[in-house]
């Protein structure tokens, strides 16, 4: 059994890391209520924006445009949203198995990373870290949004990529927090989807197909960044408020055992003293 100094300074250093992980747990809520209001703000926005020039971009027939016909470039453009620091569960690791586990060479990926977690991981994986903008993270813009999709668009527009990738987490509630993989250019239709509508109803473009295309589907793609940063930092501060949650419990379960071993060895203690007073008090009489 272990001294009761042993045990106490080991209880005394759980106790200083649960008043820590008590502490990023209040953070990460603050954090989230407020991130959370924003995910859920914006959310419609994005989600009406997806579904019109899905829509719009199905019933569009044939249009040859640099942005919707695919190239000859087998490299894949891969936008990897994850955190800036760890402690948050499983959230970072879980958007890297989607690249590592998606089937794509590592040769013919290249990587757009935000967040300095999922950039580490995947340069240890070997992947090519095309950018990093990983400070867009901490709290972003409409306009970062932009400026990356500004990039990615013109590596597909010269041919340097044939496809683009979207990874993050989608924010579903506080608890519940899905990573996903979207694949943005070329655009591609589920099986059954827009059954509903009539997609033989070819859509007009006016000026011009080309000049209209070409102010939408940059701007589609930016909603499209814009509204999974919002999610993945609404997921980021879930995921570590349950971790900080789960973490204070489990230092509390451990300080209860740690009391418990001290009082028995207390315990075990003062009964050999008494012992060893009783037989010295035995053998002077």
């Amino acid at each position: 059994m272990a001294s009761m100094r042993d045990i106490k300074r080991r209880k005394g250093s759980i106790q200083s890391t649960q008043q820590i992980t008590k502490a990023m747990k209040l953070v990460s809520t603050v954090k989230l209520q407020k991130a959370k209001n924003r995910a859920e703000e914006t959310n419609p926005y994005f989600n009406y924006m997806y579904q019109t020039v899905s829509s719009m971009l199905r019933r569009s027939g044939t249009i040859l445009h640099p942005y919707l016909k695919a190239n000859d470039s087998q490299k894949k453009a891969v936008v990897v949203i994850t955190s800036n620091r760890g402690l948050a569960g499983g959230y970072n690791s879980n958007v890297v198995k989607l690249v590592t586990g998606s089937g794509f060479s590592k040769e013919d990926v290249q990587v757009y990373a935000i967040g300095h977690k999922g950039r580490e991981a995947l340069e240890r994986y070997g992947y090519e870290i095309k950018s990093d903008d990983s400070e867009v993270v901490e709290a972003p813009t409409y306009a970062d949004a932009a400026e990356i999709c500004s990039r990615v668009l013109k590596a597909y527009q010269n041919g340097e990529i044939g496809e683009i990738y979207l990874a993050y987490t989608h924010f579903k509630n506080t608890v519940s927090h899905e990573p996903k993989m979207m694949k943005l250019l070329p655009v591609e239709f589920a099986e059954g989807e827009g059954e509903a509508e009539d997609t033989n109803v070819l859509m007009n473009y006016e000026p011009d197909e080309e000049e209209a295309l070409d102010m939408i589907i940059p701007k589609y793609i930016t909603s499209l960044f814009y509204g999974a940063l919002v999610e993945a930092v609404a997921s980021e501060n879930g995921a570590r408020m349950q971790a900080m949650d789960s973490a204070t419990s489990n230092a509390e379960e451990m300080i209860s055992d740690l009391s418990l071993k001290y009082n028995r060895a207390r315990q075990s203690s003062i009964t050999q003293e008494l012992t060893e007073i009783i037989a010295g008090a035995s053998a002077i009489s």
